[in-house]
């Protein structure tokens, strides 16, 4: 299996400014908790969304499986950005997603700890960033089992068996913010 183990910083540069913000034809999260995380723009930052819509734009599949109802920023830069309803860019809500995982243009996987929020995986200082840790792979195995886990969850498979389909807020829609 071939691995690398990533740490705090290098998550984001590794991750997110190697992998993420190049994908080409899809990119698939998994995050329990989802905030306006800022990334590098040539010499200032920028919101993450912006960038998920300029890949959906390029026609590349950005999926976002999350947990929790994101924050008034996120949701406002979300709509500003024109990300809802946009082609491409799909966001589903499962209260019981707690896995993080990016999976860019089926061949790269990264699992670990950090949420898609700036402490965790964006431009934050090495003062202002959680401790994270997590796994960089390009190993098939590892992708297909993160990968059916994902779709399990995204295609509703996992409701069934769930135990508390009936209090999901909104199983596995689309929310309309």
């Amino acid at each position: 299996m071939q691995y690398e183990l990533l740490a705090n910083a290098e998550i984001y540069r590794k991750v997110v400014l190697d992998r993420m913000l190049r994908a080409e034809r899809s990119l698939w999260i998994a995050s329990a908790n989802l905030k306006d995380m800022h990334v590098e723009h040539g010499r200032s930052f920028r919101s993450v969304l912006r960038v998920f819509r300029d890949l959906s734009a390029k026609g590349v599949d950005v999926r976002v499986l999350h947990a929790a109802v994101p924050g008034e920023r996120y949701l406002h830069t979300l709509k500003d950005a024109g990300l809802i309803g946009a082609p491409h860019f799909t966001m589903k809500r499962c209260p019981r997603v707690h896995f993080k995982c990016v999976l860019v243009d089926g061949s790269s996987t990264f699992l670990g700890s950090p949420n898609l929020t700036g402490a965790g995986m964006g431009a934050k200082s090495e003062h202002r960033r959680n401790f994270e840790l997590g796994i960089l792979s390009d190993d098939s195995d590892l992708r297909h089992g993160v990968l059916s886990l994902f779709l399990d969850v995204w295609t509703g498979r996992m409701c069934e068996a769930c135990g508390r389909k009936s209090s999901c807020p909104v199983p596995l829609e689309q929310p309309d913010f």
